[in-house]
């Protein structure tokens, strides 16, 4: 049963209490601002969220039903923070835009700098962003619809355009000058860039060793050379590979030319590698990253495509078993034991499947490792298999006080598993090297194998060695 909130003063709006040194939202909160909007007590339900952290109200706002959702921002009006948009999912998002009048959301999107504001855009549905974009100024307009021409999940959609940029000839005392004068400056920035007349990168300045050093310093004395840039069509896993394997806080985006068009920094990359993670475990799972959010009819239609695939795959499998219905009316013991094979055969494939995408994903699996990975996982298939192969056929023989039968499954659990750790790692490299997503196809292509080897395995040895 709910806590319901103690007695107050109707001038003075309840705060429920909080853990101390906790993060994120309390579900008592939650329920507060929830029963705040139910009742009408606008007053309340300000007075909750006012506070809170753009990321939190984020939270929040997708915790909400969508008509709770549009009370509240509407309650907050010129008080809601325009850093919240970015946080949400593009579902819960779009709803939302319709809500804000044209002006408002102009307003809104101004104050962000480039990169949150095309997050806000990407994910939208055409109409919604033609809707945005000509609430905009053109000079705003023209900067989203750019970064829009760039292809899909590149670094020249992730990129901020506001950025730190020098001369090398400068010295450290004149950059600071700069940039206490300086207007159009990003809120928050790393690292100096120095550029030399082309507008090329030659060297970065981290922040911290420019306000350590003297004025009269020359740039090019203190900037570090060895500088990585990204180019703007690089996709955004590489993107976040390279700030992962070589420690970067932030990394200047260039064009085709070498020239500076652009910054990518570390909290963008954190939300990418979150976002892959998510997409590739949706992906395993054949659900959308917006299954959460997303209405009964769009997330039927979703999981229906791959609930076909599977249907035929399941299909597949079953006319194998069909091959051997006489072997199985024959001997009805096969039925009850057919599904132990197929079962541990598909587990396994799917623990080498995923130890395998995940490092293809992190690139820890390549063509320099792949032999020797092959072969480990090929290892641990036979030690199981024939540990599995003992235990299975021991419980078969004892159930049906048949040898022949443990032997049997024995022999077919050893098969199965072995093709499931082959498939759990070739599939996934094939498909890699073929440019398929492996967290995409992989568990359909595995079970499939498994499933397939193990029942012609199993039913196969029973009618040669049974009948």
């Amino acid at each position: 049963m709910r806590q319901l909130p103690p007695e107050r003063d109707d001038n003075e709006p309840w705060l429920p209490e909080v853990f101390e040194d906790s993060y994120g939202l309390s579900a008592d909160l939650i329920f507060a601002v929830t029963d705040a909007l139910e009742a009408g007590d606008g007053v309340q339900a300000h007075a909750l969220v006012i506070d809170l952290h753009e990321a939190d109200l984020a939270d929040l706002v997708e915790s909400l039903g969508r008509d709770d959702r549009t009370k509240l921002v509407k309650l907050l009006g010129a008080d809601f923070d325009p850093e919240v948009l970015p946080f949400l999912d593009s579902a819960v998002l779009e709803d939302l835009l319709e809500e804000i009048a044209p002006l408002d959301l102009a307003r809104s999107i101004a104050e962000l700098d480039s990169d949150d504001a095309f997050d806000v855009i990407e994910d939208l549905d055409e109409a919604a962003q033609r809707r945005v974009l000509d609430s905009l100024t053109p000079s705003d307009r023209l900067v989203l619809e750019e970064s829009l021409t760039y292809p899909e999940d590149s670094a020249g959609r992730l990129m901020q355009r506001e950025v730190v940029v020098v001369p090398e000839s400068w010295t450290v005392g004149e950059t600071i000058d700069y940039l206490r004068a300086g207007e159009n400056l990003p809120d928050d920035f790393y690292d100096l860039f120095v550029v030399d007349p082309r507008h090329h990168p030659v060297g970065y300045v981290p922040l911290s060793r420019a306000m350590r050093t003297r004025r009269p310093v020359p740039l090019r004395e203190i900037m570090e050379a060895d500088m990585k840039t990204i180019p703007l069509a690089m996709d955004q896993e590489e993107v976040a590979y390279v700030f992962r394997q070589y420690g970067l806080v932030s990394a200047p985006v260039v064009e085709d030319g070498g020239r500076l068009v652009g910054v990518i920094t570390v909290d963008d990359v954190v939300h990418i590698i979150d976002e892959e993670a998510e997409e590739d475990l949706m992906k395993l799972g054949g659900v959308s990253e917006t299954d959460l959010y997303s209405d009964v009819l769009d997330t039927t239609k979703s999981r229906a495509s791959w609930l076909v695939v599977n249907l035929g795959t399941a299909i597949v499998a079953s006319l194998v078993i069909s091959m051997f219905e006489g072997t199985i009316q024959q001997l009805v013991a096969l039925a009850v034991l057919m599904p132990i094979v197929a079962s541990m055969g598909g587990n396994a494939g799917t623990q080498t499947l995923t130890v395998a995408v995940r490092a293809i994903a992190m690139k820890d699996l390549s063509a320099a490792n792949a032999k020797r990975f092959v072969g480990k996982e090929l290892l641990v298939a036979c030690v199981n298999g024939l540990l599995f192969a003992v235990l299975t056929g021991a419980v078969a023989w004892l159930w049906f006080d048949a040898p022949a039968i443990g032997a049997v499954i024995a022999a077919a659990m050893v098969i199965n598993m072995v093709i499931a750790g082959l498939s759990g790692t070739l599939i996934p490299m094939g498909l890699d090297k073929v440019g398929v997503d492996p967290a995409v196809a992989s568990s359909v292509f595995v079970t499939t194998v498994t499933d397939v080897v193990g029942f012609f395995a199993f039913l196969g040895l029973a009618a040669v060695f049974l009948l």
